[in-house]
């Protein structure tokens, strides 16, 4: 079959890279435009080698558009003449003459047991929920987001530390096994798949720096599985607010349940001890900051962070701002 790979990121280029290696011609490569550091537009998703270094080095033509699903996106796919479109972390949803270039549509490599989290970030929405199983989904694809037949399924467990950039790094290699076989077997013939069960289905829209903001007056464990599924981007952030000073920004890159309430604090209110930072939680369990960073200064561990600033008193949650725009809603 001759193939047209369509993606972007570390969770693709295992499928790549494992179909170059496979019996089937790859004749084109579709991947994100190249964009600066800092372009709002550009792709959060991890990289690694680079889908278009790796395409470079095999020779394999590469296309770059803003979008596909144009009269100039379909006429390249066209030009190819695929058999197949094999796409993995894309970022966009195909046309219904995107999918008809190819002679047997496009399949999609997709990181969650669907109809469960369909969206752009599955990974981190699964990890955001408190899911302890996730896994990689083969799909038919539809002009529906994530929607179409099942042709392949596995599952793997979540470890209870894990952030959504290790879980990403480890499903990518699943995605591959499992799309390679089922590339060969549509090479063999007709695959029909299983139907998703609609009434099963949720959403995993893709991330935002907001999603990053912590409420801490949820329960310590739904904050721990935040800060986990938001790195490495767009990361956990909070404002630390000490008297007469103020508010400072921080990003929290690691943080973990500790075992301990502290049923006369607020939710945010810092209960620190000589070598870490305890903040409370909606239902007064305790998030054992580990390892933070301050606006405009590098990650530390919380020690290092205590050795500069007294959290007498302190306490974590919106900036003023943020806090009385939220006031001010309806």
């Amino acid at each position: 079959m001759r193939l047209v790979i369509m993606g972007t990121g570390t969770f693709a280029e295992p499928t790549f890279e494992a179909i170059l290696a496979g019996a089937h011609p790859v004749v084109g490569l579709v991947t994100q435009p190249d964009r600066h550091v800092g372009d709002k537009r550009g792709s959060t998703r991890q990289v690694g080698k680079g889908m278009k270094e790796i395409a470079t080095e095999r020779g394999i033509p590469i296309y770059q558009p803003d979008s596909i699903n144009t009269p100039e996106g379909v006429q390249q796919l066209l030009t190819w003449q695929p058999d197949l479109l094999v796409v993995a972390a894309y970022g966009q949803i195909l046309s219904r003459d995107v999918l008809a270039a190819a002679k047997s549509g496009g399949i999609n490599v997709h990181a969650s047991l669907l109809p469960k989290y369909r969206g752009a970030a599955p990974i981190a929405w699964a990890i955001y929920h408190g899911e302890t199983e996730t896994g990689v989904t083969i799909i038919r694809m539809s002009t529906a987001l994530d929607a179409g037949n099942i042709l392949a399924q596995e599952a793997v467990l979540i470890g209870p530390e894990e952030t959504a950039g290790e879980l990403e790094a480890r499903l990518g290699p699943l995605g591959a096994r499992l799309a390679v076989a089922t590339i060969d077997r549509l090479a063999a013939g007709p695959v029909t798949g299983i139907p998703q069960d609609k009434s099963k289905a949720t959403k995993a829209p893709k991330l935002t720096k907001d999603n990053g903001l912590i409420d801490w007056s949820r329960p310590a464990a739904d904050v721990v599985n935040q800060i986990r599924a938001m790195q490495p981007w767009p990361t956990a952030y909070t404002f630390l607010h000490r008297a007469e000073k103020p508010p400072l920004r921080l990003i929290i890159t690691k943080a973990t349940l500790f075992g301990g309430r502290a049923d006369d604090h607020d939710p945010g209110a810092v209960v620190f001890r000589p070598h870490g930072v305890l903040v409370t939680g909606g239902d007064h369990n305790l998030v054992d900051v580990t390892n933070l960073q301050p606006a405009g200064k590098k990650c530390m561990l919380a020690s290092e962070f205590l050795l500069g600033h007294n959290l007498q008193d302190a306490w974590m949650g919106p900036d003023a701002a943020a806090r009385d725009s939220a006031s001010a809603k309806p």
